[in-house]
């Protein structure tokens, strides 16, 4: 036990875990990172899976290819049938611990058919405890598929208006990475990344290659592209203090990312 935590198991006896001492010595004790050459990608939902063979496909050629060279955990978003849930469910008065399950259930839906696409090359689907079995798949295959939705449930925390849960899978991935002490995080989308307005529906955005999370909610763009939360929670991570936003329709926009060219836009905590 080094000098600057001797004192932490004694607190921990006796204080509060509240306690500014005991929070003090906790923040000096070494912060290990598990895996820290793994790369975390978000597949989107809806901005990939749900387009089907024509997005999926390539992109899971890509993904084949580049994790020769990297390891890679990927997550899966939840997509269009996640929001019609989401609708149905609000309606009838339910609240977000509820719409949370149904909203994991589209992401593991996501997650097994991404996991039959790549099985013969070895990749598979773990959950839950099987999280434990990670650095094995990684070592034997460089790859491994998980479900992006965290998995708080009926514990999901409040949002502060409606019933949507404010912790969904840009979030979920996003912790996975941050606990696991991954390298980077990469969220492939189908926008080439942040713009100044919704590239959807305005005629002139202007693309923003790079901000940090004080400047998106300074312009009022802090839930434009990524999950409200994901912003604080970046600001408060020890590993990964950047995110990257990719078009993932784009051929080789992932493969770059990964090399660590600036695709798209990065997003970074300070």
């Amino acid at each position: 036990m080094t000098t600057k935590t001797a004192g932490l198991e004694e607190l921990l006896m006796h204080r509060s875990l509240t306690d500014e001492q005991l929070q003090a010595a906790a923040e000096a004790a070494a912060d290990f990172r598990i895996l820290a050459d793994a790369t975390v990608i978000k597949v989107g939902g809806q901005s990939i899976i749900d387009r089907g063979r024509a997005a999926v496909y390539p992109l899971i050629d890509e993904i084949v290819s580049v994790r020769k060279q990297h390891k890679l955990l990927i997550g899966t978003g939840a997509g269009t049938r996640a929001r019609h849930l989401y609708s149905i469910a609000a309606g009838l008065g339910l609240p977000a611990g509820v719409l949370s399950q149904l909203g994991a259930s589209v992401a593991d839906q996501n997650a097994a058919m991404l996991g039959n696409l790549l099985a013969k090359y070895g990749i598979s689907v773990v959950d839950g405890a099987g999280l434990s079995a990670v650095p094995l798949y990684l070592a034997e295959v460089n790859a491994v598929i998980f479900s992006g939705m965290p998995p708080y449930k009926l514990w999901m925390r409040p949002p502060v208006e409606g019933v949507i849960p404010p912790y969904r899978t840009d979030a979920g991935c996003f912790l996975l990475a941050e606990q696991f002490g991954a390298k980077a995080m990469i969220y492939v989308k189908d926008e080439d990344g942040l713009y100044t307005a919704n590239p959807k529906t305005s005629k002139h955005p202007t693309f923003i290659p790079k901000i940090s999370v004080d400047e998106m909610k300074a312009k009022g763009l802090h839930d434009s592209i990524l999950e409200f939360p994901v912003l604080d929670l970046l600001q408060s991570a020890y590993h990964v203090r950047q995110v990257q936003v990719v078009n993932g329709l784009v051929p080789g926009n992932l493969t770059r990312a990964l090399a660590g060219e600036h695709v798209g836009t990065i997003i970074t905590a300070n």
